[in-house]
Protein backbone atom coordinates (compact mmCIF):
# COMPACT_ATOMS: atom_id res chain seq x y z
CA UNK A 1 0.00 0.00 0.00
CA UNK A 2 1.62 3.36 -0.34
CA UNK A 3 1.86 5.95 1.56
CA UNK A 4 0.33 9.15 2.51
CA UNK A 5 1.43 13.07 1.57
CA UNK A 6 0.08 14.91 4.96
CA UNK A 7 1.20 18.69 5.31
CA UNK A 8 0.98 20.76 8.20
CA UNK A 9 1.24 24.53 7.36
CA UNK A 10 0.77 27.87 9.44
CA UNK A 11 2.54 31.32 9.93
CA UNK A 12 6.07 30.68 12.12
CA UNK A 13 5.30 30.01 15.80
CA UNK A 14 1.63 28.15 15.13
CA UNK A 15 3.21 24.38 16.49
CA UNK A 16 3.28 22.85 13.55
CA UNK A 17 6.39 21.06 13.90
CA UNK A 18 5.41 19.66 17.55
CA UNK A 19 1.93 18.50 16.18
CA UNK A 20 3.75 16.87 12.87
CA UNK A 21 6.05 14.51 15.68
CA UNK A 22 3.11 14.00 17.73
CA UNK A 23 0.95 12.83 14.51
CA UNK A 24 3.77 10.66 13.65
CA UNK A 25 4.46 9.06 16.50
CA UNK A 26 0.58 8.21 16.89
CA UNK A 27 0.42 6.55 13.01
CA UNK A 28 3.51 4.07 14.41
CA UNK A 29 1.62 3.71 17.49
CA UNK A 30 -1.08 2.11 14.91
CA UNK A 31 1.27 0.46 13.01
CA UNK A 32 1.47 2.74 10.52
CA UNK A 33 5.02 3.52 9.02
CA UNK A 34 5.86 7.23 8.98
CA UNK A 35 8.58 9.79 9.20
CA UNK A 36 8.12 13.73 9.29
CA UNK A 37 10.37 16.05 6.90
CA UNK A 38 9.85 19.93 6.32
CA UNK A 39 10.60 22.66 3.58
CA UNK A 40 13.05 24.49 3.31
CA UNK A 41 14.24 20.43 3.18
CA UNK A 42 17.34 18.91 4.23
CA UNK A 43 18.67 18.62 0.75
CA UNK A 44 20.85 21.16 -0.88
CA UNK A 45 18.94 23.57 -2.45
CA UNK A 46 16.96 23.20 1.23
CA UNK A 47 20.45 23.92 3.02
CA UNK A 48 21.39 26.86 1.08
CA UNK A 49 18.05 28.16 2.07
CA UNK A 50 18.59 28.17 5.11
CA UNK A 51 22.14 29.43 5.16
CA UNK A 52 20.68 32.39 3.90
CA UNK A 53 18.31 32.99 6.79
CA UNK A 54 20.32 32.35 8.73
CA UNK A 55 22.56 35.44 7.09
CA UNK A 56 25.01 32.92 6.64
CA UNK A 57 25.06 33.27 2.73
CA UNK A 58 23.56 36.73 1.12
CA UNK A 59 20.19 36.91 -0.51
CA UNK A 60 19.11 40.24 -2.16
CA UNK A 61 18.30 43.02 -0.24
CA UNK A 62 15.41 44.60 -2.23
CA UNK A 63 12.22 43.12 -0.74
CA UNK A 64 10.13 42.25 -4.31
CA UNK A 65 13.18 40.94 -5.27
CA UNK A 66 13.89 38.90 -2.27
CA UNK A 67 10.19 37.01 -2.31
CA UNK A 68 10.67 36.78 -6.11
CA UNK A 69 14.20 34.87 -5.47
CA UNK A 70 12.94 32.83 -2.67
CA UNK A 71 10.04 31.34 -4.64
CA UNK A 72 12.25 29.86 -7.22
CA UNK A 73 14.71 28.36 -4.63
CA UNK A 74 12.06 26.96 -2.56
CA UNK A 75 10.30 26.09 -5.70
CA UNK A 76 13.59 23.70 -7.31
CA UNK A 77 13.82 22.74 -3.41
CA UNK A 78 10.57 21.55 -3.73
CA UNK A 79 10.85 19.78 -6.57
CA UNK A 80 14.17 17.85 -5.41
CA UNK A 81 12.47 17.01 -1.60
CA UNK A 82 9.53 15.37 -3.81
CA UNK A 83 11.44 13.48 -6.35
CA UNK A 84 15.07 12.71 -5.08
CA UNK A 85 15.64 9.13 -5.13
CA UNK A 86 17.04 9.18 -1.87
CA UNK A 87 14.61 10.45 0.71
CA UNK A 88 12.39 11.71 -1.59
CA UNK A 89 8.38 12.14 -1.15
CA UNK A 90 7.74 9.47 -3.74
CA UNK A 91 10.36 7.42 -2.73
CA UNK A 92 9.07 7.37 0.76
CA UNK A 93 5.34 7.02 -0.28
CA UNK A 94 6.26 4.23 -2.91
CA UNK A 95 7.67 2.43 -0.19
CA UNK A 96 4.83 2.30 1.84
CA UNK A 97 5.63 5.17 4.47
CA UNK A 98 3.71 8.65 4.89
CA UNK A 99 5.66 11.58 4.93
CA UNK A 100 4.09 14.31 7.27
CA UNK A 101 5.58 17.55 5.87
CA UNK A 102 5.96 20.86 8.13
CA UNK A 103 5.02 23.57 4.75
CA UNK A 104 4.81 22.89 1.06
CA UNK A 105 3.91 24.97 -1.58
CA UNK A 106 0.99 26.43 0.13
CA UNK A 107 3.90 28.84 2.09
CA UNK A 108 5.06 29.82 -1.04
CA UNK A 109 2.01 31.03 -1.86
CA UNK A 110 1.63 33.04 1.42
CA UNK A 111 4.94 34.30 2.25
CA UNK A 112 6.38 35.21 -1.32
CA UNK A 113 3.28 36.99 -2.17
CA UNK A 114 2.19 41.11 -1.86
CA UNK A 115 0.18 41.56 -5.01
CA UNK A 116 -2.03 39.42 -7.73
CA UNK A 117 0.75 39.64 -10.16
CA UNK A 118 3.18 37.99 -7.49
CA UNK A 119 0.55 35.78 -6.80
CA UNK A 120 -0.44 34.25 -10.14
CA UNK A 121 3.87 33.67 -10.52
CA UNK A 122 4.33 31.60 -7.57
CA UNK A 123 0.64 29.64 -8.38
CA UNK A 124 2.23 29.06 -11.88
CA UNK A 125 5.15 28.14 -10.67
CA UNK A 126 4.17 25.64 -8.44
CA UNK A 127 1.12 24.43 -10.32
CA UNK A 128 2.72 20.67 -11.10
CA UNK A 129 3.40 19.81 -7.97
CA UNK A 130 1.48 17.03 -6.14
CA UNK A 131 -1.58 17.83 -3.67
CA UNK A 132 -1.09 15.91 -0.39
CA UNK A 133 -3.53 13.46 0.68
CA UNK A 134 -4.43 15.58 3.75
CA UNK A 135 -3.45 19.29 4.35
CA UNK A 136 -3.72 20.66 8.03
CA UNK A 137 -3.89 24.30 9.16
CA UNK A 138 -3.01 25.53 12.34
CA UNK A 139 -4.80 29.09 12.15
CA UNK A 140 -2.61 30.44 15.22
CA UNK A 141 -3.09 34.11 16.76
CA UNK A 142 -0.10 36.24 15.33
CA UNK A 143 0.80 37.67 18.76
CA UNK A 144 0.98 34.03 20.15
CA UNK A 145 2.99 33.31 17.43
CA UNK A 146 5.71 36.03 18.17
CA UNK A 147 5.55 35.31 21.92
CA UNK A 148 7.00 31.92 20.99
CA UNK A 149 9.27 33.22 18.52
CA UNK A 150 10.88 35.91 20.53
CA UNK A 151 12.35 32.48 22.70
CA UNK A 152 14.41 31.69 19.58
CA UNK A 153 18.06 31.81 19.19
CA UNK A 154 17.82 33.07 15.52
CA UNK A 155 15.02 34.29 14.30
CA UNK A 156 15.04 34.97 9.94
CA UNK A 157 13.70 37.33 7.96
CA UNK A 158 10.00 36.49 7.50
CA UNK A 159 9.52 36.11 11.32
CA UNK A 160 8.19 39.81 12.35
CA UNK A 161 4.35 41.55 12.88
CA UNK A 162 3.85 43.06 9.85
CA UNK A 163 5.11 39.67 7.51
CA UNK A 164 2.98 37.60 9.75
CA UNK A 165 -0.36 39.19 8.80
CA UNK A 166 0.21 39.32 5.51
CA UNK A 167 0.87 35.74 5.32
CA UNK A 168 -2.17 35.77 7.76
CA UNK A 169 -4.18 37.24 5.27
CA UNK A 170 -2.70 35.34 2.38
CA UNK A 171 -3.35 31.76 3.98
CA UNK A 172 -7.42 32.53 4.31
CA UNK A 173 -7.20 33.21 0.70
CA UNK A 174 -5.39 30.36 -0.08
CA UNK A 175 -7.19 28.20 1.89
CA UNK A 176 -11.06 29.95 0.97
CA UNK A 177 -9.99 28.61 -2.68
CA UNK A 178 -8.32 25.18 -1.62
CA UNK A 179 -11.50 22.70 -2.31
CA UNK A 180 -8.96 19.52 -1.88
CA UNK A 181 -9.03 17.34 1.71
CA UNK A 182 -8.19 20.27 4.51
CA UNK A 183 -8.46 20.70 8.20
CA UNK A 184 -8.39 24.02 9.49
CA UNK A 185 -7.93 24.54 13.78
CA UNK A 186 -7.50 27.34 15.43
CA UNK A 187 -4.00 27.10 17.33
CA UNK A 188 -5.24 29.34 20.02
CA UNK A 189 -6.09 25.86 21.66
CA UNK A 190 -3.56 23.41 23.69
CA UNK A 191 -1.75 21.57 22.23
CA UNK A 192 -3.35 18.59 23.26
CA UNK A 193 -6.60 19.89 21.84
CA UNK A 194 -4.85 20.37 18.46
CA UNK A 195 -3.27 16.71 18.71
CA UNK A 196 -6.88 15.04 19.64
CA UNK A 197 -8.63 16.91 16.21
CA UNK A 198 -5.82 15.99 14.13
CA UNK A 199 -6.29 12.18 14.96
CA UNK A 200 -9.79 12.21 14.71
CA UNK A 201 -9.08 13.55 10.85
CA UNK A 202 -6.19 10.57 10.58
CA UNK A 203 -8.47 8.03 12.01
CA UNK A 204 -10.90 8.96 9.21
CA UNK A 205 -8.38 9.12 6.26
CA UNK A 206 -6.41 5.63 7.11
CA UNK A 207 -9.91 3.90 8.89
CA UNK A 208 -8.24 2.96 11.68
Amino acid sequence: MLGKFIVFEGIDGSGTSTQSELLKDFLLDNNINAVTTCEPSSGPIGNMIREGFKKRLSFVRDEKLFDEQMAYLFAADRHDHIHNEVDGIYYLNNKGITTISTRYFFSSLVYHVNNEEEYNFVKKLNEKFPLPDLTIYIDNPVEISLKRISLRAHRDAYENKEKLEKVKLNYKRVFEEYNKNLLIIDGSKSIDEIHNEIKKKVVHLYGI
